[in-house]
């Protein structure tokens, strides 16, 4: 099976390559600059030029406080985009995974989020996401997933486990929201579970799905994790509360989602969140210093 995966050059999209290759797949990535998913005639050339058996779409306008002020061209990436590279795949007899995001919640629940609770976003980043989801399963519903995600690091980009490493450094306290509650995420983790997820989209999964790390903390928890893990001093780091860090999105207070349809296809969410960042953060911190002046 070919697999194309665009937005390649992000976090997510980059560890997806490689994670695939070390697997011995047949991939391609192309990122913003090779495919512009926006671009009919270029989502539909992509598609004949390489014709993939399966695409993974991880392109995506992700600045959560600019598409405050700029929804239309956030829903120009994240609604039609996918829609988009749905009509391309169902004409070239394609299947695809959209990345979605844990933002399509109204995070006001108290237990996790499962499959079928129903959206309620409440930021137009989320809503854009929203629509990017209806527009696969409109155009490719026996042929597609939808794999929601959240709280995303990585080694490549900037992400919070990165600016904690960078501000352990330079200054003795760090101030770190403790209201908002999701789950951690390393994006090598969610590779390997898309993956794992690929031969089976079209064949006994379609519809949504939820990757994550599993457990749950808090940002400040997981600022303290990265305090530990570099052998730093973790009351370091303070609590507060959001009303420390107004944003022009309002943020979910709880965003943690429940890994059911992974389960019952036979398929392990990624592993405990501490577990996880202690493996990634030498990469990261290792990456962090490289990219320092």
């Amino acid at each position: 099976m070919r697999w194309l995966v665009t937005g390649a050059g992000g976090m997510l999209g980059r560890d997806l390559v490689a994670e695939l290759r070390t697997r011995g797949e047949q991939v391609t990535g192309l990122d913003r600059k090779a495919l512009d998913i926006t671009d009919p005639a270029g989502v539909a050339r992509a598609l004949a030029a390489h014709r993939p058996g399966l695409v993974v779409n991880c392109a995506a306008y992700t600045a959560v406080d600019d598409a405050e002020k700029d929804e239309e061209r956030a829903l120009r990436v994240n609604g039609d985009g996918p829609r988009l590279l749905a009509r391309a795949c169902a004409a070239h007899e394609a299947r695809l995974i959209q990345v979605s995001t844990d933002y399509v919640f109204a995070g006001d629940a108290r237990t996790p989020y499962t499959e079928d609770d129903p959206p309620a976003p409440h930021n137009v980043y989320g809503r854009t996401k929203l629509a990017g989801e209806q527009g696969v399963s409109e155009e490719l519903p026996a042929a597609s997933a939808v794999v929601r995600t959240a709280w995303l690091y990585g080694v490549h980009g900037r992400n919070f486990v990165r600016t904690m490493i960078g501000l352990e450094a330079r200054l003795d306290t760090v101030d770190v929201v403790d209201d908002q509650r999701g789950q951690p995420t390393w994006t090598a983790d969610v590779a390997a579970t898309i993956a794992d997820l690929g031969p089976h989209v079209g064949v006994d999964a379609t519809g949504v799905l939820h990757a994550t790390n599993s457990g749950e903390a808090t940002w400040y928890d997981l600022a303290r994790e990265v305090f530990r893990l570099l052998g730093a001093d973790p009351d370091r780091v303070r609590p507060v509360t959001s009303e420390a860090f107004p944003r022009p999105a309002p943020r979910p207070a709880y965003s943690v989602l429940a890994h059911g349809r992974l389960q019952r296809l036979g398929l392990a969410p990624p592993r405990d969140w501490r577990t996880a960042l202690h493996e990634a953060l030498p990469r990261i911190r290792k990456e962090t210093l490289r990219e320092t002046p």
